[in-house]
């Protein structure tokens, strides 16, 4: 699979709230439309449209998948997560539930793509690689695939392994992927610090929905032993990004098309 060489970066270093912030992750996927209508009229597509990465510290935040929302124990779920200080948002893919706070990083990566069905697996092997790869770099012992008993099971999951105790294994990275006609969204969320939170309000909300799993897949990349911090895995991450593409950092991505901002 082969992606444009250019890159735009945008770091947002304020979050505008748990829902505010999921959902600019689709409106910005939203954009691609006016590159394919550029495509369809033989113009260059503008920049407010160019493949796009963004980087930020997310509120404290359990997103469930659709299936967590059909549950009987589902109303009791948001409850708990609430209690706990997260906010409950269903996310618009599958998957179960998946928690990450301001000691996360989460990362989109926006693409423009005529036929983006075409490499939509491949990305999960290509984009875990390339985060497996940035976790490494921070002195991180990680693996491609899921671990038993693990939240939100995935074949593309990545865990990591205390150098100390390799019995001791924690799910770092959840991917998830949205794809319209136009282009792709690939979104992943990295619990960096402060564990403790996540497995606590994982553990209440999978007791809720009745979802069997073990909490001690839970957890961050500082309980495996290793002294890091969100920014430096955000340093890492954007490293790995430079081997492969030409970045160029923004302040902000362009505003949405008027024409497309209504098409979700």
């Amino acid at each position: 699979m082969t992606m444009p060489e250019q890159l735009q970066v945008y770091r947002q270093h304020t979050s505008r709230g748990a829902e505010a912030d999921l959902e600019r992750a689709l409106a910005l996927l939203n954009r691609t439309r006016a590159a394919a209508r550029s495509r369809d009229a033989e113009r260059p597509a503008d920049a407010g449209v160019a493949p796009l990465l963004r980087l930020y510290r997310p509120e404290p935040t359990v997103a469930f998948g659709q299936r967590d929302e059909r549950l009987p124990g589902f109303a009791a779920a948001a409850a708990v997560c609430r209690e706990e200080g997260f906010t409950p948002l269903v996310r618009r893919a599958g998957g179960r539930a998946a928690a990450y706070h301001r000691g996360s990083l989460v990362i989109d990566h926006i693409e423009p793509d005529p036929d983006p069905i075409r490499h939509s697996q491949a990305r999960f092997t290509e984009f875990g690689e390339l985060l497996r790869e940035a976790l490494e770099i921070a002195g991180v012992s990680a693996r491609l695939g899921p671990i038993p008993g693990e939240y939100c099971p995935g074949d593309h999951s990545i865990h990591g392994v205390s150098r100390a105790d390799p019995d001791l294994r924690i799910k770092l990275i959840g991917t998830a992927q949205r794809v319209i006609s136009s282009g792709w969204l690939f979104s992943s969320s990295i619990i960096v610090e402060d564990g403790a939170p996540i497995r606590r309000v994982l553990s209440r909300a999978y007791a809720a929905l009745g979802i069997p799993w073990d909490p001690l897949t839970a957890g961050s990349i500082t309980d495996l032993g290793v002294d890091t911090t969100v920014e430096k895995i955000e340093a890492a991450v954007l490293e790995v990004y430079r081997r492969r593409r030409t970045v160029e950092g923004i302040d902000e991505p362009s505003p949405i098309p008027s024409t497309v901002a209504a098409r979700g």
